[in-house]
């Protein structure tokens, strides 16, 4: 082999090496760092765009939950204001039952009427105030709508028609004047609360039945979002333990890349000995 001084090919030859293994040095720490083994279209250009593709679904999927979870918590809501709307006819019921005795004294039946009045009342004041986000399902002004699936599309959409409970509304038919003060208005009552209790439970049925559908949509959602995340992470997570093992088995590659070019760099020297 000549000896040349302008021309190193073993210099040359190790700093291609030392390079490329530096580079990939380069790249292993990346990967630990970010915890990515595809962080960038630069690193795999059609994984990378499967993995947006995906992660642009988890978006929409998590704009559908938060549609549901509204819807959800709109309908809890008119869903308490129905059952307690229900526990105070049945109180109604009684109260009436007790006025419409022939032989109660006036005393009696007045308090009996105080008392229906002021259940009366409340419901009046439970559905006016049943209201979520601006949504009221039993004041008969709403209706719930949640969207499925993150195209909004209506066949993908879950919609509850609200009731009106307000007194005299249609499902109750116990009128805002009505009274028990005498045997007359008690036993028109009881007929009316007995209609109304009937009417109510058909709401309450159809409420508790989008309730569960709701809740059902939203755990698949939640499921499918999950599945979805776990595969983004393995088309592009990496492995941190195989990233672990590179990272050492490069940095002894590099500390035999640099002697090998010191080496390569002092061979030139040897010529001074041909003129000693």
């Amino acid at each position: 082999m000549a000896f040349s001084i302008n021309t190193n090919a073993e210099a040359l030859s190790a700093l291609r090496t030392l390079t490329g293994t530096n580079a990939e040095l380069a790249e292993t720490q990346a990967r630990i760092n970010t915890g990515l083994d595809v962080a960038s279209a630069q690193d795999n250009a059609a994984v990378f765009a499967i993995a947006q593709r995906l992660r642009a679904d988890v978006a929409g999927l998590s704009a559908v939950q938060g549609s549901l979870d509204n819807a959800q918590s709109a309908l809890d809501v008119g869903l308490a204001a129905a059952e307690a709307a229900s526990d105070l006819l049945i109180e109604l019921q009684e109260l009436a039952v007790s006025a419409a005795d022939q032989g109660l004294d006036s005393a009696s039946r007045d308090s009996l009427n105080d008392n229906f009045g002021q259940l009366r009342d409340q419901i009046s004041s439970i559905v006016n105030t049943a209201e979520f986000n601006g949504t009221n399902v039993v004041n008969g002004d709403d209706s719930i709508s949640a969207i499925t699936d993150p195209t909004a599309t209506a066949a993908n959409t879950i919609t509850i028609t609200g009731a009106d409970l307000s007194l005299g509304g249609g499902v109750i038919t116990v009128s805002a004047a009505a009274t028990i003060s005498d045997v007359a208005d008690a036993a028109s009552q009881v007929a009316n609360i007995e209609t109304s209790l009937d009417n109510l439970n058909e709401v309450l049925s159809r409420f508790g039945a989008g309730s569960s559908r709701l809740e059902l949509q939203a755990e698949f959602t939640r499921t499918l979002s999950d599945s979805i995340e776990i595969g983004i992470g393995n088309l592009v997570d990496a492995d941190l333990a195989d990233a672990s093992a590179d990272l050492q088995a490069l940095q002894v590659q590099q500390q035999l890349g640099l002697s090998a070019l010191s080496i390569a760099n002092s061979a030139p020297s040897a010529v001074l000995s041909l003129f000693g």
